[in-house]
């Protein structure tokens, strides 16, 4: 397991939602456009742990200020129902599931990369970062991560709470979803 600083191994027990951005944290950042759509790709290591993270009754979604179907089809594929794509107010949207999973922030750990995702990291009660974010996110948050994002970051994230709550979330390994 990646190294985590002491004071975040000492919150990871509390947390019970994570909130993640897309480009960045579960792509590479990159987008590819070509007929008909955008193309993205994610991990399926992130992936994997995302699904345990819901098989272990964690509480995941999603805040991105782009949409695609890309996107939509990969956080269906995942089983992840949290999710509000193409939005500004990242801060907002975070009420909304805050409200929809009847948590307060600190229970939140966020995940994201780049200024856009500031004030959502903020107010998080564990806020993290891939290895590659953008150099004022990462003075910002509790915890880098040594992948960068859309290559095991979120592995790194759902690895540590499982681990941190004692959860197994019940993975065989087979779950093609992933």
């Amino acid at each position: 397991m990646a190294r985590i600083p002491l004071p975040v191994l000492r919150r990871l027990p509390a947390i019970r939602g994570l909130i993640l951005d897309v480009d960045g944290v579960l792509t590479d950042g990159r987008l590819s456009f070509g007929p008909p759509d955008e193309m993205k790709s994610f991990h399926v290591r992130d992936g994997h742990g995302i699904a345990l993270l819901l098989r272990s009754g964690f509480l995941v979604g999603v805040i991105s200020g782009r949409s695609g179907a890309a996107t939509e089809r990969r956080l269906s594929d995942l089983g992840i129902r949290d999710f509000i794509l193409g939005v500004r107010d990242k801060s907002s949207a975070m009420d909304t599931l805050l409200t929809r999973w009847s948590l307060d922030s600190s229970l939140i750990a966020a995940m994201g990369d780049d200024v856009t995702d500031m004030l959502l990291l903020g107010r998080a009660g564990l806020s993290i970062a891939p290895a590659d974010s953008h150099r004022s996110v990462l003075r910002a948050v509790d915890w880098i991560t040594t992948a960068p994002g859309g290559a095991g970051a979120v592995r790194q994230v759902s690895d540590a709470l499982l681990f941190a709550q004692k959860r197994t979330g019940k993975g065989t390994g087979e779950d093609h979803r992933c």
